[in-house]
Formats: C-alpha cells, structure tokens, sequence
C-alpha cells in the first residue's frame, strides 16, 4: 500500500463544522534545556491509527531570543508509524547566545496523517501543528528556577492595563493572574528584565495583585501577591 502525504489548503469560508486533535502527542508541557548539558531530548508519540510525517522546527518567542539557528532540531523531518515513539534531539549549534538570562523558543511539532492512494471515500485530512516552550537555562543559572524569584516581580498600573517589570534572569510564565480578586484574561508571560503589559477586563483601580506562575513541569505553583 503506497502512503502518501498531501497538503491541506483551507479556506476562510468553511461550513462543515469538525474537531482536529492532534495525532503525535509531545512529551511533555515544555523543555528546559540545561546548559551544563551538550544536548537535550523530547520524546514523541503517533497516537493516530495511520502513519504520519512528522516534521520539527523552531521559533524564537520574541524579540529578545537568539535567532533560531542558535538551536538545532533533529531530526527534523521523518516517518512515524501508528502507535511508535520516537525522540527529538534539541542540540546547541555553536552560535552564541545570552549565558546571563533564559532564552525561550517555541518548539513546533506537526503530524501530518498518510492517505491511502486507492482510498475511494472523501475525506479531510488534517496536519495539526502543536507547540510547547523550549526554555534554555544557562549554566549560571540552573542552581535556582524562576518560582525562587517571583516575588521580584513589580507591578503597576498604566491606563486600563496591569504591568509588570521583571528584573530577574529567568521567564515568568504565568498560570494566572488576579487583580482585586478579579482574573486577567489572556495572560502569558514576562522575560528576563522586561516588562510585559495585560489588559484588564475593566478599570479597577490600585490595589492588590496575585499571581501563579508555571514551574518547569508546566504546574501552577503558590499564589503570590503584592499591593501596586
């Protein structure tokens, strides 16, 4: 039976309502790449019932990450059949990056599923791309995690918004945020020694901040607060 992959083009304008999961589960909520290390690893898992392409790559989260080249993925382009495993080697290239704060990548993942060559049904095939952090540690700073240094964290208020001034070396990802007992919706994170703006539902004036941020295994820890 020949196997074949072939791209999926949608369009804007689909009226077939459907559900995608994904078909190669990663192993895990996030990578922490230890910098004492030449090389980490992250497991795969084709949990579709056909073969699938699999293809990895990388992107930087933001402006301040090194470029993608600074990290290399493999392999990154291959064939797992139904129900096998397989791991992905996350290897530094040589290109320098910052040894005095965390660098955080998104590392993609897409399964894309085989269709049979003499398949006389119609149907739709669908490449679902997943994604997790891949956060590189340097070595200076492996000894401690971000949950140790989270209540550094200075809180303001600017307009109809909640900032946040992060003068740590280390990502905070947050699991949550609340302001006077009201969540902020949309949160995501701060990098090292920045400032990141959320938007608040409605103006709520000064007062208390809590927050949760995500440890390594990609858990909400201990509420924090602190009064802005």
């Amino acid at each position: 039976m020949k196997l074949l992959w072939k791209p999926i083009l949608f369009s804007l304008f689909i009226t077939t309502a459907f559900q995608a999961n994904a078909s190669v589960v990663i192993g895990g909520t996030r990578v922490i790449f230890d910098g004492s290390k030449k090389e980490t690893s992250v497991s795969l898992e084709n949990k579709d019932s056909v073969t699938n392409l699999v293809q990895s790559w990388i992107t930087p989260a933001d402006a301040d990450t090194p470029s993608k080249d600074a990290i290399i993925i493999t392999p990154p382009l291959f064939r797992l059949d139904a129900g096998d495993k397989n791991v992905l080697r996350i290897v530094r290239s040589g290109v320098p990056m910052p040894e005095d704060r965390e660098s955080m990548y998104w590392l993609n993942v897409k399964g894309i599923p085989s269709t049979t060559k003499n398949s006389s049904s119609n149907t739709l095939q669908i490449a679902v791309n997943s994604r997790v952090k891949l956060i590189y540690r340097p070595v200076n700073l492996k000894d401690a995690e971000p949950e140790s240094l989270t209540q550094q964290l200075a809180w303001g208020k600017s307009g109809n918004s909640i900032t946040v001034n992060n003068p740590t070396p280390y990502y905070m990802n947050f699991a949550q945020i609340k302001v006077n007992g009201k969540e902020v919706p949309n949160v995501t994170y701060v990098a090292p020694r920045s400032q990141a703006v959320f938007p608040l539902h409605q103006n709520s004036g000064s007062g208390k901040v809590s927050w949760r941020i995500l440890n390594d295994y990609g858990m909400a820890g201990s509420e924090h607060s602190a009064t802005f």
